[in-house]
This record gives structure tokens, C-alpha cells and sequence, in this order.
């Protein structure tokens, strides 16, 4: 629907509202304070200065630091005489000011609350040091929004915010003890038994293994069916094998040495510091599925992977449940960080930065921060107070807390969730803790914190001290804590006993070495499964192309269509009705509606994409007039649907936000697109981490699509390049032709509509899953010479990974050139003016990985089997150092010998450079010059 002009009138954007996948982020009003409370309030200003100066400045003088290291100064805006107020028996009206434990709970819509109680100053001052200056502190006056700031006071203040207040009961305090010791008794016997073992275990941080139990069971009781959880290496064996339920019997194999995977899978496998598990486990008596994902050692890189996993799967639950299903509602995203990556990773404000989003958020996460910093202590790991100030960027509230104090870090945990759960935003927890050990537990901190650990190594453990507590308590006896941890230790005696005869299994096991994997995922197949159809029929009927083309360009009756996109619209509707000249953005059109009408979703990311950078794709439309956003896919086609997201500027999040939706399903086609090619760079870690490696390292696949516009053109070092000499590099493609070779990835760079087409396809059509990378063009978009037939499209057609030159005569021959990407039609135009059409082939090599061994063998045959002595050459625009020539001329020379070829393969190209390109138009010119000069001479 139009947007109101009101809307219009107030100045507001509202780009985007009606596109499939936004949700537009959950308003709030409040109620206006009472004009008896006004009056209250400005009758005792001062009370209400020295009551907010808590709200604001109270964690500063909170007890929240164990080994009380902290640099923490007089608060002199705690002291009330700063404001007048010096009787300590005065009595004051707390109406409108402060609120006591019994007020009504605020639902931010309904009337004003009201406090009709009356308390000295010296209640008013205790209540506020009990809620702001205890084990627990917060930070919440830094929102912008009145309705928060007011929930978050009410809520502390008057709703049992301190376990001085809050009471647990016996049975509580009793799960929370019991998962304290688990942890502590797996360090123990870890250490003891594999002394050398860098386990980065969680000593001195246990409180981290209740603050999540009391997560799961809280968001569980109010409807959460799945948590994704991103984390790093401190404690995650701990979590893995107590709240996860993770088979001790299995990691202590793989600590002995061993595959995580069965042998037939071709896994390398990973260090046991980023195991993961999806479990399914019970929390409140409900079934409750947690997702501990899998995690590079770059710090933080997993967060933005696993809030697109998160995203993922509540969009495919709100597919299969009432329309009043929402973000967040089923689905929870918990991310751990330490303290100096959560300050010095730029991927943490990248990825906070998407968290509000309407096409990137999930409805909220919970932050936890392990504040377990010690080689880098805070005064030179960061230029703020906290290493949780990054969240101010996003205004997330923060509760610092105490991990001496579990009660307490359990309460903290309660209220941040029910933030989450009421605003759907994210909020932090700095649990900040110590480490008993150094970095691991090899190393020696005395080295540099010797006063610290002389002090660390006289202190009891948090569980220690926490069961001390329970038996001064009568909850527990010492004696049923003995056996308790008696009882542990000899469980995980008994599962090293047993881990000899250990095997391991994977979700993609069948007995036939085929998948029967879980889910969604039923349907695939391992790659390197003899069942795996790498080369699927991708053609589609010409009456659904026709149905498709027209849909994608077709607005809504009264639609304000700009007045140059009338002749895209016009082009487009042309092509269809000849069936020539279908360029690029209607290749891309037919691909992604016919995957739509097959019930597949597509999604593709990026900046700018909706129209496209190079203002080629238009698959939105919005209305000149009303600013109304229409994606004609969508509303003209049904079966599956089209996500359009523009993103912000970033790439390192945005892609893995892309790559964590891509675990989820594989059902959709995920594609992030650079706004140029060579603007990955920012997002490198993601590719050498996740994309590249995951399906070897975690056995996880991924069918994402990275599109990279390529091209030197003239623009500079820094708009020309993709780098493909670098993604070639990360590949496992093998150096001579070998059959079932489970390649990571593939590279393409198609130089037709028709080809990219089916490339897109062949991503769905698959029965199992593989990342792409498209060399994608800039110049070629629009260009006559790359547009297809409709012949091109329809059934029996498929993607051809070398496209031989069908214009000459072997016989003839005198030159073979192979080529990859557009120059192709430079030397096509330059081979015309030279008058060598037939002396001259020139054939195309559309994807550069896995290397067409095959393919390349047949189409040159016919020049080489006769022993002609024809003349190969390899020209590229790019220089020698980069580009695919590095990667083919060994793969090339293998393929001659193995062919009884004796031909050698010259190089044609740019000598190499240290930039991708120059950024001097002359020296361009003289450039390309020089390579058709080289790529022709001689003949």
C-alpha cells in the first residue's frame, strides 16, 4: 500500500516497507508522566537529580570486578549532599521518581504508573545502592528511547533485580551448583590426564555454564524453540559436554588424536576447540534445540554467520506457522565474545550494526561477554571504561556482573532476556571473571600479571566457594558434594576407558556412504557421493521464461514507474516477443523466477542490489510519487520468493550474515554481491574460514554465490579486479585430471546471459551444495555481443564450462587462443580487423575451477591430434602474477602431457604488477594495446 502523507508530510523514508523479508522494527509509545507526578518531580528536582545520577553512574560503584582490579574512582555524583538533599530522616513522595518493589509492572501503553509510597532518604539511598551498586550494574540511561529507559528503571528497581531480593530456591541453587562442578571436574580431569592439552578451559569464568543454563530455561518457558549460538574457544568444551550434552566419549577420542569424522568422508576435520553440536535437549520441561555452530580461530568471526543462521531459521518456521509468528519469536541468536576481541574485532560493530535491520535482524540477541582478560589488560586493549562500550553504537543496555556471585550472574541473565523478549533488540551481559591459567593452559601469566595471579592462585574456585556457600546454607552436605564429584570424575574415567572403541558417525552416513542428512537437508547428497549430479539439466520452457520475463517487469495498476526505466521495462518485453537479445538482467530475471516457481527462495544481498550497482537489475520497482516498493516477482509469481536486501556498507558481516543463512536451508539460493569485485578484500576472513573450508573442516555445505564484478577497464587499482588469482589459490582443484575429486568451490567467469543463467540454476538443481564465485561483468551487462537466444534457455541446455569457436575450420588453423571473461570479445573485434577469422581460433574457458580437464581435452583435440604444430596461447587482461595463468599453466602442461601434446602455452597479458590495475588512462590504452599486439603477431 502507498505510504500515508502524513508520512510523506513528517519527512519519513519508508524505502522498502512493502519488499518480501523487511520487518519493520517493533514501535513503542509511553505514557506521558501524570500531572501529579510532574508536580512531584520538579517539587523535589534534586531527588530526582540524585535518583537518576544511580541510574546513570551507579555500575560505576558497583561490585562487580572479583579480583577488585579494577581502577574504580569516588563516585562524587552518588554522594546526595552534591544536590541538597543531606537529612537522611527527610521523607519524600516517590511518585514519578523512583520506583519499590510491589509497583505494577509498566506495559508502556496502558495509563501512567503510579508509586504512592513515601521513604526517607536514607531508604531512598539504600534501595538505589542495593539495585545499582551491588554485584550487578547496568547502563541503560545512554537510550534514546523514553519507553526503554522507563521500563528498564521500573523493572530493576522495583521487580527483584538483586538476589538480596530475588530468592532462588533450593532446587535452583542446586542445578546451578551442579553445573559449576560439572565444569570445573572436566578441567580437572582434562588436566590431569592430558597435561599438554590446550583446552582453553573456563576456570575462574564457570559462571559463564548457569548464566546459560538460566538462558535456555527462561527464553524456553516463554516459547523459544531454537537458540543459535556463536562462541569462541574459552570454555566451549565445558558447554559442549555439560549443558549440551556432547558425548565426552567422543572428544576424548578426538582429543587422543582422532577424526572427529568417519574415514570415508574425506573430512580434514578441526581443532576440538571448534566442536560443535546441534542438540536437542530439555529446558523447563520443554523441548528445547541449541545450536552450538561451528568457529574459525579468528575471533568474532563466527558473529555475524550466526545471526544470519538465525534469520534463516525463524524465516523458514514463520513459512510454517501463523501470521502472527514474528522475528525472534521461536528463534533466539546468543553470541560469546571475550572482552579484548569484543573491543578490538571490527566485525563486532559491523555485526552490531546489522542487528536492527529490517533485512538483517533477528529479533534480538543476548551478548555475552567472558570478561576474562589478562595479556592485554583494559587500559591498553581499549579506549573506553568497558570493553561493552561498543554496544552503545546500537544503544544496547548493559548489565555488568560479578562471576563470583552465580545467583546474581542467573538473575542478570533473566532481566537481559526479558529486554530481548519485550523490545526484540540486543542487549549485553559483561560477566567479568578471571582466568586461572594464562591464554591456555601451557602458558604462564606470572610472566607479566604476577601480583594478579599471586592473588588468583590463594583464591577457592567459583564452584568451591558457590558449595561452600550451599552446605553454610543447608542446602547441600559436604559429603553429598564429595560424591558428587566423585561420581563425575568416574563417569569421565569411564568414557576415556571406552573411547579406544569409539567411532565416530556424521549426519550424511547412510551405509552406502550417501546422505541421509537431517532436515531440510534430507534431500542432498555428500558431493563426493557417487550419486552426486554435478551437471543437471537447466533448461527451462519457453512459455515459463515468457511468464517470467514479463512478471518481472510488470508494476501494480496506478504504479508511478520512473520515466527511464520505461524503456528498460520495453527492452525487456522486446526480447521476449523475438527470443534474441536477452541480456544479462533478463537472464538473471528467468533464473531466479523459475527457481521461485520450482518453490525455491532466493535472496541476494549487498549494496545497492536492488537496482543493481551498474543500474542494470531493477527487480524493484518504487513508485515516484508515493515511494511505494514493489518487487514484481513477488507479486506476479507464486511458489517460492525473492529477498532484495540492501545492505549497509559493509562486507566482512554482510557476507557471513549471507553464509550463516546459507547453512540453514537448501532451499535457497543465498548471493551476495560486491559492489565491486575486488571489495571482498574486506571480507576475507569469511571466505578462508567459512566458504573455502567449512565443508572440509565441519562436513557443512553451503550453496552460496558470490558475485564479483571483474573487468580492467580503465577504473583504477581498486575498481578492477576480483581477485582471481586469490580465490583460484583457495581451492583443492587437483593439477591433472582425476575422477571424483571432491573440489571446495566453484569459479566461473561467463561471458554470456545464457551461461550465467545456468549457473544460478545449476546452484539449485544440484543434489547437493557447492559456493560459487562469478567473475560478474560490468561492461557486458548491456553489451549485443553477450546477450543470448531464447534457445539458449530451454530445456536440454546446461552450463558449459569451455565454449569452443564454432567460426573456423580446424585445418586452417594456424593460432589457438584460450581466454576466460570479456576480453574474449576484444579479440574477437581485434582478429576480425586484422583479417585473421580464419587463421585464428579463440575459445572461451568459462569456469576457471573445478579446471576443465575434459571439456579443454575435446575442444582442442581438433587442432592437436593431427600433430599440427598450432601455436597455444593463454592471454589475459590481467597481469602475470594474477589472473587464472598461474593456476592453469601447470594444470594446462599436465593435461599436453597426458594428451601426447608436445605444443607449448605462451602467456599473453600485462607483465606482472603489484596493482590489479594502473590508474592512468594512457597507460591503460597502451596496455591493450600491446596485448592484442602480442596475442596476434607472428602468425
Amino acid at each position: 500500500m502507498p505510504i500515508s502523507r502524513t508520512r510523506a508530510r513528517l519527512g519519513l523514508r519508508y524505502y522498502h516497507d512493502h519488499s518480501f523479508g523487511y520487518r519493520s522494527p517493533r514501535r513503542f509509545t509511553v505514557p506521558d508522566y501524570t500531572p501529579e507526578q510532574l508536580q512531584n518531580r520538579a517539587k523535589n528536582a534534586a531527588l530526582l537529580r540524585y535518583v537518576d545520577s544511580f541510574r546513570i553512574h551507579g555500575h560505576r560503584a558497583a561490585l562487580i570486578d572479583p579480583l577488585n582490579k579494577m581502577q574504580r574512582d569516588d563516585v562524587a555524583a552518588l554522594d546526595p549532599s552534591r544536590y541538597g538533599l543531606t537529612s537522611g530522616n527527610e521523607v519524600y513522595d516517590l511518585d514519578g521518581i523512583v520506583w519499590y518493589n510491589g509497583d505494577p509492572r509498566p506495559d508502556l501503553t496502558s495509563t501512567p504508573i503510579s508509586s504512592k509510597l513515601r521513604w526517607t532518604l536514607e531508604q531512598i539511598t539504600n534501595h538505589l545502592k542495593d539495585v545499582y551498586a551491588g554485584a550487578i550494574a547496568y547502563e541503560f540511561m545512554h537510550s534514546p528511547s523514553k519507553a526503554e529507559r522507563l521500563w528498564f528503571g521500573h523493572l530493576v528497581e522495583s521487580q527483584d533485580s538483586t538476589t538480596r531480593k530475588h530468592k532462588y530456591s533450593p532446587a535452583v541453587k542446586k542445578r546451578i551448583w551442579k553445573n559449576l562442578v560439572i565444569s570445573e571436574i572436566l578441567d580437572k580431569f582434562l588436566q590431569d590426564k592430558f597435561p599438554n592439552l590446550k583446552r582453553y578451559g573456563l576456570e575462574g569464568a564457570e559462571s559463564m555454564i548457569p548464566a546459560l543454563d538460566t538462558l535456555f530455561s527462561t527464553a524456553s518457558s516463554v516459547g523459544i524453540e531454537h537458540i543459535m549460538i556463536g562462541m569462541p574457544h574459552r570454555g566451549r568444551l565445558n558447554l559442549l559436554t555439560g549443558l549440551l550434552e556432547y558425548s565426552p566419549r567422543a572428544l576424548l577420542h578426538k582429543i587422543k588424536g582422532n577424526s572427529e569424522f568417519p574415514e570415508w568422508l574425506g573430512a580434514t576435520g578441526d581443532v576440538i576447540s571448534h566442536l560443535a553440536i546441534n542438540s536437542s535437549i530439555k529446558s523447563n520441561g520443554k523441548n528445547l534445540t541449541v545450536q552450538l555452530l561451528q568457529n574459525p580461530s579468528h575471533l568474532e568471526a563466527i558473529n555475524p554467520v550466526a545471526l544470519g543462521k538465525t534469520r534463516g531459521k525463524q524465516y523458514s518456521l514463520i513459512h510454517t506457522s501463523d501470521s502472527s509468528c514474528m522475528l525472534g519469536d521461536k528463534v533466539m541468536c546468543v553470541q560469546l565474545h571475550g572482552d579484548a576481541a569484543f573491543t578490538g574485532q571490527g566485525v563486532v560493530m559491523e555485526s552490531l550494526g546489522l542487528s536492527n535491520l529490517p533485512h538483517y535482524t533477528s529479533g534480538g540477541s543476548v551478548h555475552i561477554v567472558v570478561n576474562v582478560g589478562y595479556t592485554t589488560p583494559g587500559t591498553i586493549a581499549r579506549s573506553s571504561l568497558y570493553c561493552s562500550d561498543i554496544g552503545k553504537m546500537i544503544n544496547a543496555p548493559v548489565l555488568h556482573c560479578n562471576g563470583d556471585f552465580p545467583e546474581d550472574v542467573s538473575r542478570a541473565m533473566e532481566i537481559a532476556f526479558e529486554y530481548r523478549n519485550f523490545f526484540r533488540k540486543d542487549i549485553i551481559v559483561d560477566l567479568i571473571t578471571y582466568r586461572r591459567w594464562g591464554h591456555n593452559e601451557l602458558d604462564e601469566p606470572g610472566f607479566t600479571q604476577p601480583l594478579m595471579y599471586q592473588e588468583i592462585r590463594q583464591r577457592a574456585s567459583v564452584p568451591q566457594r558457590y558449595e561452600q556457600e550451599l552446605i553454610t546454607e543447608g542446602i547441600i552436605d559436604a559429603a553429598t558434594a564429595a560424591d558428587f564429584r566423585k561420581e563425575r570424575t568416574s563417569f569421565l574415567q569411564a568414557e576415556l576407558d571406552q573411547s579406544t572403541s569409539y567411532r565416530p558417525t556424521s549426519e550424511w552416513d547412510s551405509g552406502q556412504e550417501e546422505s541421509v542428512a537431517r532436515g531440510k537437508w534430507s534431500d542432498m547428497v555428500w558431493p563426493a557421493s557417487p550419486t552426486a549430479a554435478h551437471d543437471p539439466d537447466t533448461g527451462v520452457e519457453r512459455d515459463i521464461l515468457t511468464r517470467v520475463g514479463k512478471a518481472s517487469v510488470k508494476a501494480p495498476d496506478g504504479f508511478n514507474v520512473h520515466e527511464r526505466l520505461k524503456r528498460h521495462i520495453g527492452t525487456r518485453l522486446k526480447s521476449l516477443e523475438s527470443g534474441v537479445s536477452i541480456n544479462w538482467g533478463t537472464a538473471e530475471a528467468f533464473a531466479f523466477g523459475s527457481l521461485m516457481l520450482e518453490g525455491h527462495d532466493v535472496r541476494i544481498s549487498g549494496q545497492d542490489v536492488g537496482r543493481g550497482t551498474f543500474s542494470h537489475r531493477h527487480a524493484m520497482l518504487v513508485d515516484q510519487t508515493t515511494e511505494e516498493v514493489v518487487v514484481p516477482l513477488n507479486e506476479f509469481l507464486f511458489g517460492g520468493r525473492l529477498e532484495l536486501a540492501n545492505s549497509s556498507l559493509s562486507e566482512f558481516a554482510v557476507l557471513g550474515f549471507e553464509y550463516g543463512m546459507s547453512w540453514e536451508s537448501p532451499n535457497l539460493l543465498p548471493i551476495w554481491e560486491a559492489q565491486f569485485g575486488d571489495f571482498f578484500n574486506g571480507a576475507q576472513i569469511i571466505i578462508d574460514t567459512f566458504i573455502t573450508s567449512s565443508e572440509t573442516k565441519w562436513a557443512m555445505q553451503s550453496g552460496l554465490v558470490m558475485l564479483l564484478p571483474h573487468g580492467l577497464d580503465g577504473a583504477g587499482p581498486e575498481h578492477s579486479s576480483m581477485r582471481i588469482e586469490r580465490m583460484l589459490q583457495l581451492t583443492n582443484d587437483p593439477y591433472s585430471s582425476q575422477h571424483n575429486v571432491n573440489v571446495n568451490m566453484s569459479i566461473a567467469n561467463p561471458t554470456t546471459a545464457s551461461q550465467y543463467f545456468h549457473l544460478l540454476r545449476r546452484q539449485m538443481k544440484r543434489n547437493f551444495r557447492k559456493p560459487l564465485v562469478i567473475a560478474a561483468p560490468k561492461g557486458l551487462l548491456r553489451s549485443p555481443a553477450a546477450s543470448s537466444r531464447i534457445e539458449d534457455f530451454l530445456p536440454g541446455t546446461s552450463f558449459r564450462a569451455v565454449l569452443p569457436d564454432s567460426s573456423v575450420s580446424p585445418p586452417q588453423v594456424r593460432r589457438v587462443i584460450l581466454v576466460s571473461g570479456k576480453l574474449y570479445y576484444d579479440l574477437v573485434k581485434e582478429r576480425t580487423a586484422r583479417g585473421l577469422d580464419e587463421t585464428v581460433a579463440i575459445i572461451r574457458v568459462e569456469e576457471l575451477c573445478p579446471f576443465p580437464f575434459a571439456d579443454i581435452k575435446e575442444t582442442l583435440a581438433p587442432f592437436l591430434d593431427s600433430g599440427a604444430n598450432n601455436q597455444i596461447v593463454w592471454v589475459q587482461e590481467e597481469a602475470q602474477n594474477q589472473g587464472a595463468w598461474t593456476h592453469f599453466m601447470p594444470r594446462l602442461q599436465n593435461l599436453f602431457m597426458e594428451a601426447g601434446w608436445r605444443n607449448d602455452v605462451n602467456y599473453v597479458g600485462r607483465p606482472a604488477s603489484e596493482v590489479p590495475a594502473v590508474g592512468v588512462a594512457k597507460i591503460h590504452s597502451a596496455q591493450v594495446s600491446q596485448i592484442m599486439e602480442n596475442a596476434f603477431s607472428g602468425i
